[in-house]
């Protein structure tokens, strides 16, 4: 039977081509004339987005302080100093124009200014009673950052990769215009993907008779893999790329979530000890990696579930086959799908697992210690 649940979500999606400059007046029907806009390395420069943004919040009459250079794997650092520059301009609302680091930076922030120290939050000392608005014009579909509370951050002094997750986190409007992810790089399409499937797979192998739900993930995970493979062979097709962003939105907003008691996050908890190690290796690309192994390693604690997520996913008549077929694919969409080619070294591997654990063991399907996790480390390298 489907246990009870409570699902919420308050986030405005306003999804589609030319949206974009929409934000300026979605945030002055708020209520609000100061924002700090965040945003990555500058390709928003170059692409076109920051001219539509900023010309739509002239329009409005809304200033705004920039805080530029929020790098994937988002880190401590860059939000204290946005923290600091919402405070010196008195921002009542954070833009955040980007993909799922810069959003969770954001989310970072608006909570940080009514804290004494952000990373607190984190560490489950205090707990997140107030932030700041938060709005998005969303740039690269992974995270599902768009529409969810939750934030991940690293603390690079203490090689920390940890999340948060509150109501007060939730964006008041986030703009999708799937156009504007036309002129990524196929390396980020990829890896957005891949993190987009891996949150419906933590939620999908804890399945048992949530009907509606599995179906759900099945038609998520069919959509993305479809959607992928459209766009290798024509990256500016706007169609795929819009199915791609809301399959990717849905993956994570909550939908996905109901009934499934919670999911089982151990991949995710074992990436980010690896992203956290090295921030250039991107969250999808590890978790394209992980996933596989860690089917393998967990398969008898739902064999029934596996055996159907290789027959309807992946048509295999056996959860091996199925993980053949998929790193065949990953490998197709020019993605790793071993630990070494990421870099890492047989050598790091206990540390990683050490890392990995250290606020406790993971997963729900099953418990994993430090010796599992480096024996799924190992099948994976």
């Amino acid at each position: 039977m489907m246990i009870s649940y409570n699902f919420f979500n308050p986030t405005r999606l306003v999804f589609g081509e030319h949206t974009l400059g929409q934000v300026g007046k979605w945030i002055a029907d708020s209520g609000y004339t100061r924002v700090l806009l965040l945003a990555g390395a500058g390709s928003i420069q170059k692409n076109g987005v920051y001219d539509a943004v900023t010309a739509s919040l002239n329009a409005e009459k809304i200033q705004w302080a920039e805080c530029f250079g929020v790098q994937p794997n988002p880190s401590l650092s860059k939000v204290r100093e946005a923290i600091n520059l919402a405070l010196e301009h008195q921002v009542e609302a954070v833009l955040a124009v980007g993909g799922g680091s810069v959003i969770d930076t954001a989310k970072a922030v608006a909570a940080g200014v009514f804290l004494d120290d952000i990373w607190q939050a984190f560490e489950g000392e205090i707990r997140i009673s107030k932030a700041l608005p938060v709005f998005t014009v969303l740039t690269l579909s992974a995270t599902a950052s768009e529409m969810n509370g939750n934030a991940v951050i690293t603390n690079e002094r203490d090689k920390k990769k940890w999340g948060i997750g509150s109501s007060f986190l939730y964006p008041k409007v986030s703009i999708i215009d799937p156009s504007v992810q036309t002129s990524l790089p196929w390396e980020q399409t990829v890896n957005g993907a891949l993190d987009a499937l891996a949150h419906i797979m933590e939620f999908y192998f804890v399945g048992k008779e949530e009907e509606t739900s599995i179906s759900i993930h099945e038609a998520l995970m069919k959509t993305i893999i479809a959607m992928v493979d459209k766009l290798q062979e024509n990256p500016k097709d706007v169609d795929s790329r819009a199915n791609l962003a809301w399959a990717a939105t849905l993956a994570l907003n909550g939908i996905s979530g109901a009934g499934m008691r919670g999911g089982d996050w151990a991949c995710h908890g074992m990436e980010h000890s690896i992203s956290c190690l090295n921030s250039s290796i991107a969250h999808g690309a590890g978790l394209g990696i992980l996933f596989p192994a860690w089917m393998q390693y967990v398969y008898d604690e739902n064999p029934k579930q596996f055996n159907r997520f290789a027959q309807n996913i992946w048509q295999s008549a056996s959860l091996s086959a199925a993980i053949r077929k998929m790193r065949a694919r990953i490998k197709k969409w020019q993605g790793h799908t071993r630990l070494h080619e990421l870099g890492i070294r047989e050598e790091q591997l206990n540390g990683l697992a050490e890392n990995a654990v250290a606020q406790g063991s993971l997963g729900r399907l099953k418990k994993l210690h430090k010796s599992d996790v480096e024996q799924i480390l190992r099948l994976a390298y």
